[in-house]
């Protein structure tokens, strides 16, 4: 007497496995082999803006500030002291408000010294005022 079959409940998987390794090859192979497509950017009515170079204070060991407008490298750096620059950066930023302020200070001079600009500078509401600081090189 004939064996009745036995139904199988699992299905076999290894001939799609055979199918995607094969698609994977064709991609792996092809891929390089494509080039990406260009990309045509539209064209604004602007000119692109690029940003103002900032007002520099220097401050000196002596306690003298300097300021620098970076936006015109012609004209002259001018010597202050804190309660005179105070007046004439205000004056300039008015005419140049997106301007930044930056202070560079010399490595030996005191922290209360930066700290009383950048004190006169904030009650003054000048605006856009940073530290100008030398990257460090770091070793490869």
């Amino acid at each position: 007497m004939p064996r009745p079959r036995k139904a199988i409940n699992q299905m076999n998987v290894v001939p799609y496995i055979d199918v995607m390794l094969v698609l994977l090859v064709i991609f792996m192979v092809t891929a390089p082999l494509v080039a990406p497509g260009e990309i045509e950017l539209p064209n604004v009515g602007a000119a692109v803006i690029t940003p103002k170079q900032p007002f520099e204070i220097t401050v000196q060991k002596d306690g003298q500030l300097l300021l620098r407008n970076r936006a015109k490298p012609n004209e002259p750096v001018k010597r202050f002291n804190t309660e005179a620059l105070i007046p004439q950066l205000v004056a300039q930023q008015k005419e140049s408000p997106d301007q930044a302020v930056v202070i560079a200070a010399d490595k030996n001079v005191r922290y209360e010294s930066v700290v009383a600009v950048l004190d006169a500078l904030q009650r003054n509401h000048v605006k856009k005022v940073g530290l100008l600081v030398v990257p460090t090189k770091s070793s490869p």
